[in-house]
């Protein structure tokens, strides 16, 4: 039989719709698009960098509750409200997926809050 868990942790923002940070089906762990809001203030930093450093640190501590690592990442898919930010994204994202998971990146017309950045992940142990 397949377990199922929903993933929940205070150490990344609370999800912000009718859906949960994570969701984890046997061994194959399904990260909600992460934005780069500060769970402990709820605020969004300036800047593509810092966007990106939180970001990452919210999918990290997701996959880190559900008792993987980030290495454990295998897939991610990226979201850029403007596709000029690719490089300075790659910059800090390279810092966290150092394993080098498959990813797609494409430019959205918005993403949530006016964020920058939204990274989703896919992990499996």
């Amino acid at each position: 039989m397949l377990v199922k868990k929903v993933v929940i942790t205070d150490r990344a923002p609370e999800a912000i719709g009718p859906y949960s940070q994570a969701f984890r089906a046997g061994d194959i762990l399904f990260v909600s698009g992460q934005i780069p809001i500060d769970p402990a203030n709820g605020m969004i930093p300036d800047g593509i960098a810092a966007q990106t450093e939180q970001a990452c640190r919210n999918v990290s501590e997701v996959v880190k509750t559900a008792g993987m690592t980030m290495d454990d990442v295998v897939k991610t898919t990226c979201f850029l409200a403007d596709m000029s930010d690719f490089a300075a994204f790659n910059e800090v994202y390279e810092k966290y997926f150092t394993s080098r998971p498959a990813r797609s990146c494409v430019a959205v017309k918005t993403i949530p809050r006016g964020c920058l950045c939204e990274i989703e992940a896919i992990a499996t142990k």
